[in-house]
């Protein structure tokens, strides 16, 4: 088994890599961006699939991975794993629909809720140490589906019709034109800019580029917050109006990591 996932702020890769872990047999775990990614998964038969769920859906980035690449998907075994912030309905299922159209088969889903990586609204900021809680309890199921999966019982999160109700009339009803195309609303404040380049590095989508030494965004974000969590001068926006607590994994874990690219 492999493990293939989309991470903005850390929490799917983070969460990817333990199903790995507690699976057994040396998996490792790869992000769409890697140029081997879809080398592995052609010659993987098993293979477990992580994202961060967007209004109850699979941010545009995965989904065009997903179509542009449908030839890939055909009779391989995927257990699908969403990270939310709260309530998600189908996060997993959108994605398992998808690639059960191009032929993939199934195994499993689930949702777990990690810290908010939303940096310009208040809505589900939580103090430090109770985000540490999040990811120690994600951590726990996430060893405990891999076990399932192991026995031939995994879970089934997301994947059923109660689910696909709750996540359609939960929110993606109401919220799909913002996942439907990527966002050309990335505020870049110039005043604040420091012109360091680093969010144009960490963006998956080549969205952001330097002109006259200050950040500019073009019309393709794909919501994934990386260069808003990691903007040294806070110049940067989406959906709100100002930055309000940057998030990104190693803030809540132990032990930091020194590269921001070992997070993504």
């Amino acid at each position: 088994m492999i493990g293939i996932y989309f991470s903005g702020t850390g929490n799917s890769k983070h969460c990817v890599e333990r199903f790995l872990e507690a699976y057994g047999k040396g998996g490792k775990a790869f992000s769409i961006e890697d140029e081997t990614a879809l080398y592995r998964i052609r010659e993987q038969d098993e293979i477990v699939m992580g994202y961060p769920v967007q209004y109850s859906n699979v941010p545009k980035i995965l989904r065009d991975y997903i179509v542009q690449n449908q030839g890939a998907w055909s009779g391989k075994k995927i257990f699908v794993m969403a990270t939310m912030g709260l309530f998600s309905g189908d996060g997993a299922g959108v994605l398992a629909r998808l690639l059960r159209r191009y032929g993939a088969i199934v195994t499993g889903g689930l949702h777990l809720k990690m810290p908010d990586s939303i940096c310009d609204e208040k809505a589900l900021k939580r103090p430090l140490e109770d985000n540490r809680k999040l990811i120690a309890a994600a951590e726990l199921k996430t060893e405990r589906a891999a076990r399932a999966l192991r026995q031939g019982t995994p879970p089934q999160e997301g994947l059923g019709p109660f689910y696909h109700l709750a996540g359609l009339f939960g929110q993606r009803l109401y919220f799909y034109n913002k996942t439907k195309h990527y966002s050309d609303r990335l505020k870049i404040d110039a005043d604040k800019c420091m012109g360091c380049g680093k969010c144009a590095e960490l963006c998956p989508m080549e969205n952001i580029y330097l002109e006259n030494s200050k950040a500019a965004a073009a019309d393709a974000c794909t919501m994934c917050y990386r260069c808003i969590s990691r903007c040294p001068a806070q110049a940067i926006t989406l959906l709100g109006k100002r930055v309000v607590e940057q998030g990104y994994l190693e803030k809540y874990l132990d032990t930091a990591l020194e590269d921001d690219k070992n997070l993504y």
